[in-house]
């Protein structure tokens, strides 16, 4: 089974990766190893990851986040992963002032705050996807896409599931939630009433089986995995 990835990383970092030590995650062989388990006869043809770089100015670590940010992406392209950037909007605007947890915000109590947005990658996502399966009508038998997987907890992707299963009724829609075992987050069940299946959460040893190693070559310089992940 003929089998596209399309990877939102903000969703993936925060909601799998961020405070483990498994940061340096091979997404290809991960990816590839999931799609055997829900079906051994798929194979993967294609992974399409999305992000932003970093802001250095509002990263925890400053100009090293951005550098660690940079070498995973150049990690991953050496494995044959795409990668696409959108961007960061940091703009002033108001928010209602907190006060405890026990306090309702308030409309007529709020505070400056600067807010930090990706733009475009929701929308990027939405429309590789739709393109890869429109594409897929040229093709017959052995080279047409059979299987688009999303990986991504964001419910903002339903309408493109829905248009999906409307207009390409033969082909398989899967969603891998990036969320960690035990996880108590509530199941987004748009994105399981649009696809024909959802895997809940990824392990933690399932993430430790499939690091890239420390060292990895690419076309200029090695990608060195940073010191602190």
């Amino acid at each position: 089974m003929r089998t596209a990835f399309f990877v939102d990383g903000y969703n993936l970092f925060y909601g799998l990766l961020a405070g483990t030590p498994y940061k340096w995650l091979n997404l290809r062989s991960l990816l590839t190893h999931i799609a055997f388990v829900e079906n051994p006869q798929s194979s993967v043809v294609s992974i399409d990851y999305f992000t932003s770089p970093i802001k250095p100015q509002l990263a925890t670590r400053g100009r090293v986040s951005k550098e660690a940010q940079d070498a995973y992406v150049r990690a991953v392209r050496a494995s044959n992963v795409t990668v696409h950037f959108g961007r960061h909007q940091l703009e002033p605007a108001k928010a209602p002032r907190f006060v405890d947890k026990h306090t309702q915000a308030s409309r007529q109590d709020k505070v400056d705050i600067w807010k930090l947005e990706e733009k475009e990658t929701d929308v990027h996502i939405a429309i590789s996807m739709y393109r890869a399966a429109s594409r897929q009508l040229m093709y017959e038998g052995a080279e047409r896409l059979e299987q688009i997987i999303l990986v991504s907890s964001d419910t903002d992707m339903t309408p493109a599931l829905k248009a999906l299963r409307t207009d390409f009724p033969g082909l398989i829609i899967g969603v891998i939630l990036p969320h960690r075992s035990g996880s108590v987050r509530p199941l987004p069940g748009s994105l399981k009433d649009n696809s024909h299946w959802l895997r809940r959460f990824i392990s933690a040893e399932e993430l430790r089986l499939h690091q890239l190693p420390s060292r990895v070559a690419t076309h200029k310089k090695p990608a060195i995995k940073p010191d602190y992940w």
